[in-house]
């Protein structure tokens, strides 16, 4: 009987250690109810009970701001940054749609039909195909492409 006793005597300082320290390095804007300096003195003289009114009370959770400067949720459509936002993706999306269609007019598959090429066939279509008997051209560093 002796043994439990010492084991709750050791469980309820380390709990108390532990919530002290809780206390004394946690954000100072989200501890509720007391200043941060009572939490501690209500800990220390107050040891079990203390330290859960520490947890249940004086914790606040992370989404929430203390006092008066509580943050309010605004609908997309009223949220400025939410609005820039969306003209910068638009603005984004016509300017990849304008290099995309640049790009295939070099390339010879724009709308033309012919694909640019002055023989008709599409810029895609190869004089020579790359195949085990035809490798490729030397790339940069000597090497067949193939």
């Amino acid at each position: 009987m002796v043994r439990l006793y010492v084991v709750l005597i050791v469980a309820a300082v380390v709990f108390s250690i532990y919530a002290v320290a809780d206390c004394a390095f946690f954000d100072r804007s989200r501890v509720r109810g007391l200043s941060r300096g009572w939490w501690i003195v209500v800990i220390v003289f107050v040891p079990i009970i203390g330290g859960l009114l520490w947890f249940i009370i004086g914790r606040g959770r992370a989404g929430r701001s203390s006092g008066g400067g509580r943050t309010r949720t605004v609908a997309p459509d009223d949220d400025a940054d939410f609005l820039r936002r969306l003209g910068t993706e638009a603005e984004q999306a016509e300017r990849i749609r304008r290099m995309e269609q640049e790009l295939a007019d070099l390339d010879g598959d724009g709308p033309s039909g012919d694909g640019g090429q002055p023989d008709g066939t599409a810029g895609t279509e190869r004089k020579r195909p790359d195949t085990p008997e035809t490798p490729g051209e030397s790339g940069p560093s000597g090497r067949p492409n193939g």
